[in-house]
């Protein structure tokens, strides 16, 4: 039995909307967005949108819900979009954006989220309630700067508030952790795919590159 918070991480959903990425790329090779008509270009900004909506009465009625006629594939600000434009009042959406230092987590959420959506970034917190720089995180703040982070995770657990959509966003290396909090918040996860040699190229001074060879000698597909 499915439920709105696992259905999406379910291996009948993975395997459906990776055969569905196949089978509507066009004779160029590219996959379009369904709602745009542009090109989805990251795999990890390609979502599955159910044309009539999932709800927790038919999440389990197969011809709605793992039907592919009920599927669009579609950017994530177009999804984003298609639910503000129509008004559809969805449950809220908790997603986990993980991946190493510089591969482009922030970035990617600046570009989907909306005004009222809740954005959970641990770096950002050490900048909010420090003089520090997002890599600068002296020990003596660490149990506040996570006391805060916990509170707005349990915040998100309870679905307190009014947001529409909360992104966390970290690391999260290790396999376990992140399933972990994601079966706790019931959270989708986004991977932000980019190589060790992309990072750190983006990279800005010595401390970054240290933390993202870190990142890549612990992370666990």
């Amino acid at each position: 039995m499915f439920t709105l918070y696992s259905i999406y991480r379910s291996i009948e959903w993975i395997n459906l909307i990776s055969q569905l990425k196949l089978e509507r790329v066009n004779d160029e090779g590219k996959l379009l967005c369904e709602h745009c008509h542009k090109e989805i270009i990251k795999a990890y900004d390609c979502i599955g949108h159910h044309i009539e909506e999932l709800t927790e009465t038919n999440v389990n009625d197969y011809n709605i819900s793992l039907n592919s006629d009920n599927i669009m594939l579609i950017h994530f600000k177009c999804h984003n979009q298609i639910h503000e434009r129509f008004g559809f009042e969805r449950p809220k959406k908790i997603y986990i954006v993980y991946g190493s230092p510089c591969s482009g987590k922030s970035t990617f959420v600046h570009d989907v989220a909306t005004k009222d959506d809740l954005i959970i970034d641990l770096d950002s917190i050490w900048e909010c309630v420090t003089i520090c720089d997002k890599y600068n995180k002296p020990n003596r703040l660490m149990v506040n700067v996570f006391g805060v982070r916990d509170a707005l995770l349990d915040q998100v657990r309870t679905r307190l508030g009014k947001w529409k959509t909360a992104y966390i966003i970290g690391g999260y290396p290790l396999r376990m952790d992140r399933h972990r909090l994601a079966d706790k918040l019931g959270a989708e996860l986004i991977y932000i795919e980019a190589t060790q040699e992309e990072c750190i190229s983006r990279s800005k001074n010595n401390e970054w590159i240290k933390y993202i060879n870190e990142w890549f000698g612990m992370y666990q597909e």
